[in-house]
């Protein structure tokens, strides 16, 4: 029964015939796993606690950095190098003191990921890359949970249901991953601020529907839009005939190509290139990311783009200890794969992390 607090909280949805009380004490009922609080489960998570769903779980094994201000809007200033749930919970508790905040300060992975999803009735995916994807995914067919499925690469944003009704799975749209240099994050390939806002609503949207029973849920279907131009499309997923079989889950860094290629002694820690500057150590530091990233920060390095990288390769020291690094250690890492493989080198070091985990350092 909703108590007359919440009556008036909820008046205006109470108002709408086809919601009315019934679909608010649905929503007062229903467990929601958000994973990832950052640029899409922001406003999945803002709209659903407003909306009084009555249990939010939310995942995310980040703090929060300063570049994530720019889309990320749970987050002020002051929350910059807090764990992301944490600052989470505190302002979904502000904005809704009588739903329930389940925080887990973790990264969602193959041997904790049935345990956490399971007391949940609905899955909204936040992530930002395709091991995680795959991973709910999977997850979501073994419990047998419906995934709210968003994605953003730039301008390009994705909705749709996954696992629902017997519709197709995440599998169905993409049964093998694309190759890693081909599927960068947000931090690697950047994201104008307001479409995860976009869609991130849109998945609140999907959600409160299909927990309230009310509309055409996105089952079966991938609605596309082009923030550019606000054209948008729906595509029909079919259900593949020889779908993958799912039963159980696997290494997903493996299976998305992106397992470390390099062996962790052939890694430089942030604390350890810390000290290389403060010893004056003689070393060469290379920065493999783009201009403009330079020129927003950076750590004295030479600048040699990893799309340039092969003709700035005379220039790269073969005597004493060469350190790459880019943002978050992606590039870097295909940098020192194409020196060492096509070129000899065997003096590289990869940062771990990138700048941004040499920033964290403070």
């Amino acid at each position: 029964m909703l108590s007359t607090e919440e009556l008036r909280r909820y008046s205006r949805h109470l108002l709408i015939p086809e919601f009315g009380i019934e679909g608010q004490q649905r929503l007062k009922a229903a467990k929601v796993l958000v994973v990832g609080c950052g640029g899409l489960g922001s406003p999945i998570l803002l709209y659903l606690a407003a909306a009084g769903v009555g249990t939010l779980g939310i995942i995310d094994g980040d703090r929060v950095d300063e570049s994530n201000l720019q889309r990320q809007i749970l987050y002020g200033i002051e929350s910059v190098g807090k764990p992301k749930v944490e600052e989470t919970a505190r302002r979904l508790q502000s904005l809704n003191p009588s739903i329930k905040i389940e925080p887990y300060f973790e990264q969602l992975t193959s041997q904790n990921a049935l345990e956490i999803l399971e007391p949940y009735d609905v899955v909204v995916d936040g992530s930002d890359n395709f091991p995680t994807r795959y991973l709910v995914n999977d997850a979501c067919v073994l419990l047998n949970k419906p995934l709210i499925y968003g994605a953003i690469y730039r301008f390009e944003g994705q909705v749709a249901i996954f696992n629902y009704q017997n519709g197709p799975n995440y599998r169905d749209l993409f049964p093998a991953p694309p190759p890693p240099e081909l599927a960068p994050n947000c931090a690697e390939a950047g994201v104008l601020g307001i479409l995860p806002g976009i869609i991130g609503c849109l998945q609140a949207n999907e959600t409160i529907k299909l927990l309230a029973g009310i509309g055409e849920p996105l089952t079966g279907k991938l609605y596309v839009m082009d923030a550019l131009t606000l054209l948008s499309r729906t595509i029909k997923i079919p259900r593949l005939p020889e779908r993958p079989v799912i039963d159980k889950l696997i290494d997903y860094d493996e299976f998305c190509g992106v397992k470390k290629e390099i062996p962790d002694d052939e890694n430089i820690s942030p604390n350890k290139l810390k000290l290389l500057f403060e010893e004056k150590a003689d070393f060469q530091l290379i920065d493999v990311r783009e201009p403009h990233e330079y020129a927003i920060d950076n750590l004295g390095a030479i600048l040699m783009p990893l799309s340039q990288l092969e003709q700035w390769v005379p220039q790269i020291e073969q005597e004493k200890r060469v350190i790459i690094h880019c943002q978050s250690g992606m590039r870097s890492q295909k940098a020192i794969q194409l020196l060492r493989e096509k070129y000899g080198f065997t003096n590289l070091k990869n940062l771990e992390g990138g700048i941004v985990a040499y920033r964290k350092l403070g």
